[in-house]
C-alpha cells in the first residue's frame, strides 16, 4: 500500500508578519513544515462539517495551527447534553447556535482566522457548491446518510476529506479522495459499500460515547488535515485507523478501491437515502403521538407504556408507571417468543402497548419486532421521551 506523502493541497501564501512568524515558530522549526508549510496552512481553506464532538477539537486545533479560512456548517443549538464532549462550547453557550459559539472560541485563539458560518443542514442541494469553495473537507457527522452525502459530494467537487467516527469507547479515522493522484483514489463507499439498515446501528445519543474519545479522534483528524495541506508524512488515504480507548490499542487496516464500483456522477442515490426514513417507520396505525398518549394516560383506556431505554437514561427522565425493559433484553425475550415477553412485562400479547425510547429509533424497531410475534396492539411513541419533554412536560430533563 502506497503511504508516501501526497502533493501539498495548497500553494504557499505570502510571507507572514514577524508577529505571525513568532506565533507559529514551533511549527516552522519542524523541518517537515517549515516556513513554506506554515504559509500553506495560512493560505488554506478548510470546511468542518459539524461543531459537535469531533468538530470541537478539529476547529480548535486547526485554528491554533494557523489555517487561514475555516468554514463551519451546523444548524444546531448547544444543549446541556453536548457539554461532556463538545469542548468548544461551555455552559454559558447553551441555547446558542453552535456555529456562533464555536466561532467565538476560535476568534479568541486567533483573531486573524477567517471564519465562515454556514447555518444550514448539509444536503444534496448545497453540498457540492459548498465543498468547491474549500481545499479540504472534515467530516465529523454522526449519521450514515450524511456520510454518504459527504463522500459523493466530495467526489463531484473533486475534494479530499478527512473522516472520523466515534461510538462508546472506539473511534475510526481515514482520508478519502475519489480523485487522488497516482492511482490512489479511494472513497467511503469502498470501506462501507452500502448503508446499514435503519435502526440497526445505535447513535452516540443511544449507545453513549466517552467524552475524551472525541478529543483523541478529533486531534487525529486535525493532524491528517495539516499533513494533507502541507504534503507531509504518510496520510491515512487507503488506510483505516481503528482506536480502542478501553484497551488503549490501535490497528490500521488497508482500504482498497473497488474496481467494479460505478463512478459517482450525481447525487441521486444519496438523495434517495437522505429522503428515505431515518429509522424503520411503523405504519400509521402502529404509531401514537405524545399528545394522543397524554390524553389517554390516567383514563380507562390508558395503554401500558414500555420504556426500552437503558437504566441511566430512565434515571434522568421517565414516565410514571412505565414498564422498563432495555432494548437488548427485550430483543432477547422476543427471540424466545411472545410468552416470554408477556411474562416479563406483565401483560398479555393482546394488550395495548406504547413503546418509547429517547427519540423513536429503538422504539420503532422494538415495535416492529413485537408485532411480528403477536403483540398487535404495540405502537411506537413518535419522538420518544424527548418529544414528551418538549411538548407535554417542559420541566422534564432532556439529555
Amino acid at each position: 500500500m502506497d503511504t508516501a506523502p501526497l502533493p501539498p493541497l495548497v500553494e504557499p501564501g505570502p510571507e507572514p508578519s514577524p508577529q505571525r512568524r513568532a506565533r507559529f515558530h514551533r511549527h516552522t522549526i519542524l523541518p517537515e513544515i517549515g516556513t513554506i508549510g506554515q504559509r500553506r496552512l495560512l493560505a488554506s481553506k478548510v470546511l468542518v462539517i459539524g461543531a459537535g464532538g469531533l468538530g470541537s477539537p478539529v476547529l480548535l486545533y486547526l485554528t491554533a495551527a494557523g489555517v487561514g479560512t475555516i468554514g463551519i456548517i451546523d444548524p444546531d443549538h448547544v444543549e446541556t447534553s453536548n457539554l461532556h464532549r463538545q469542548v468548544i462550547h461551555t455552559a454559558a453557550d447553551v441555547g446558542r447556535r453552535k456555529v456562533d459559539s464555536a466561532a467565538e472560541k476560535m476568534a479568541a485563539i486567533d483573531p486573524d482566522v477567517e471564519i465562515r458560518r454556514h447555518i444550514a443542514l448539509l444536503d444534496p442541494d448545497n453540498a457540492v457548491e459548498l465543498f468547491a469553495q474549500y481545499d479540504l473537507i472534515i467530516d465529523g457527522t454522526d449519521n450514515f446518510a450524511t456520510r454518504y452525502l459527504v463522500n459523493d459530494a466530495a467526489a463531484l467537487a473533486r475534494r479530499p476529506y478527512v473522516w472520523g467516527s466515534i461510538l462508546r469507547f472506539e473511534g475510526q479515522v481515514s482520508v478519502f479522495w475519489e480523485h487522488a493522484p497516482a492511482g490512489r483514489a479511494v472513497g467511503y463507499r469502498d470501506l462501507y459499500p452500502t448503508p446499514p439498515e435503519p435502526g440497526t446501528v445505535p447513535s452516540c445519543s443511544e449507545a453513549g460515547v466517552l467524552g475524551a474519545l472525541c478529543g483523541t479522534v478529533g486531534s487525529l483528524m486535525a493532524t491528517e488535515a495539516v499533513k494533507l495541506i502541507c504534503g507531509i508524512g504518510e496520510p491515512l488515504l487507503g488506510r483505516l485507523l481503528c482506536y480502542d480507548a478501553l484497551t488503549m490499542s490501535q490497528r490500521t487496516l488497508t482500504v482498497r478501491k473497488d474496481p467494479a464500483a460505478a463512478p459517482i456522477t450525481d447525487l441521486d442515490g444519496v438523495r434517495a437515502l437522505i429522503d428515505g426514513p431515518e429509522r424503520p417507520e411503523p405504519a400509521a396505525d402502529e404509531r401514537i403521538t405524545v399528545d394522543q398518549l397524554a390524553a389517554l394516560r390516567g383514563g380507562p383506556d390508558a395503554p401500558t407504556v414500555l420504556d426500552v431505554r437503558e437504566d441511566d437514561e430512565v434515571a434522568i427522565a421517565a414516565l410514571t408507571g412505565a414498564v422498563h425493559v432495555p432494548t437488548g433484553e427485550l430483543l432477547a425475550l422476543i427471540g424466545r417468543g411472545a410468552d416470554a415477553v408477556a411474562t416479563r412485562i406483565g401483560v398479555p400479547a393482546d394488550t395495548e402497548i406504547v413503546v418509547l425510547c429517547k427519540t423513536g429509533i429503538r422504539s420503532a424497531f422494538a415495535t416492529t419486532r413485537l408485532r411480528e410475534i403477536g403483540f398487535t396492539g404495540a405502537r411506537d411513541l413518535t419522538g420518544g421521551i424527548d418529544e414528551w419533554a418538549r411538548r407535554i412536560d417542559p420541566a422534564m430533563p432532556r439529555y
